[in-house]
């Protein structure tokens, strides 16, 4: 394969060039050692790659010993290569959460209020080593929404406790305008939520949303249906992350096959979403489509995100550097129009399976 150059695009409305490509890192400090990532931020610089994702939620799987760790190999790794003005790095305030006692006050208090807002970022900040965030991401909203395989919206007459759409904004500002965050974005978010941001941003002059990071793959297209045309007419382009369905699109699971130190290996009841009957089902038909058209099928299915209209950057996620580079290989990759053609035809036989 001849090795193209990176691709970036712009950042919402902002001036920063983003690689297409955006290193996904919460299995640093869990699955991968800080020697792990710091080969994984090197490789992918070396790569063209210059924006990282991370949150103070990780690493994952989330739990009291692995807070902030991710955060904290990043920040190591910026200390060490002296290199913090290269990255474009971005990173998410954690929300309210069934789980999560051990951040700040404990899950239920959780928010995007002044107060956590204030708490979170400080904290980020010591352990990315540095001054500033590039983009700062509201990692899921605090009001019930569909998310993390929920797909359907269930009112809730009493799910009134949130920080106003307005104040968030506000709070935003405030770190914007004390250098802590350069801009702003949102997470698992709908469509009513994007909109609600976008038009108080610019009633109250408040920090515009420059980005939203759904999941996205070939076996959840969801997007396409909820945000696409909000993420294109506003440019507030998708950050897809889970591009492999937790790395079941690369087919190592195929077959009932359960890899040593895989994420679905180590951990069989999360994310349930993608292994069901219809999602292997699925998941085989794109590893053999992959197969025939002679395209490792992880770089094949990253290849399909990087190239969907309404996406700015894929995260992509590995725990070992031959993973990174079919990942990132994914660039290389263009995919005809015949190809796109078999792709839909899995699609509209059973959409969505690992919703």
């Amino acid at each position: 394969m001849n090795r193209l150059k990176m691709k970036y695009r712009k950042l919402g409305n902002t001036d920063i060039d983003v690689s297409v490509i955006c290193l996904g890192t919460m299995t640093f400090g869990e699955q991968n050692s800080q020697k792990d990532g710091f080969d994984q931020m090197d490789y992918a610089v070396e790569r063209g790659v210059n924006f990282f994702d991370t949150a103070e939620l990780y690493a994952v799987k989330p739990r009291k010993e692995t807070y902030g760790k991710t955060e904290e190999i990043v920040g190591n790794w910026f200390q060490e290569k002296k290199n913090r003005d290269k990255i474009i790095l971005a990173s998410k305030i954690a929300s309210k959460s069934d789980g999560l006692e051990w951040i700040r006050e404990g899950a239920k208090t959780l928010g995007f209020d002044k107060k956590n807002m204030n708490a979170a970022i400080d904290k980020s900040l010591k352990r990315l080593n540095t001054d500033y965030i590039d983009l700062y991401q509201l990692h899921w909203p605090e009001r019930k929404v569909p998310k993390f395989g929920i797909l359907d919206f269930e009112y809730d007459a009493s799910d009134n406790d949130w920080t106003t759409v307005e104040e968030v904004l506000y709070n935003l500002d405030q770190l914007v305008k004390a250098g802590k965050i350069r801009y702003a974005g949102l997470s698992n978010e709908t469509p009513w939520g994007v909109m609600k941001y976008m038009k108080l941003s610019e009633e109250k002059n408040l920090p515009r949303m420059m980005s939203i990071q759904n999941v996205y793959s070939l076996v959840n297209r969801v997007f396409d249906i909820h945000n696409s045309e909000v993420s294109i007419r506003e440019n507030c382009g998708l950050l897809a992350y889970s591009p492999l369905a937790g790395g079941r699109l690369s087919g190592k699971y195929v077959g009932g096959k359960n890899p040593k130190k895989a994420r679905y290996t180590l951990w069989p009841r999360r994310f349930s979403r993608h292994h069901t009957a219809r999602g292997e089902n699925a998941i085989e038909k794109y590893v053999n489509l992959a197969n025939k058209h002679g395209i490792p099928p992880s770089t094949f299915a990253n290849a399909f995100v990087n190239d969907r209209p309404f996406v700015t950057s894929n995260i992509i996620g590995a725990t070992t550097m031959e993973q990174l580079k079919e990942n990132i290989d994914s660039i290389d990759i263009t995919l005809n129009d015949d190809i796109l053609k078999e792709i839909e035809d899995i699609h509209l036989y059973d959409p969505n399976p690992c919703v």
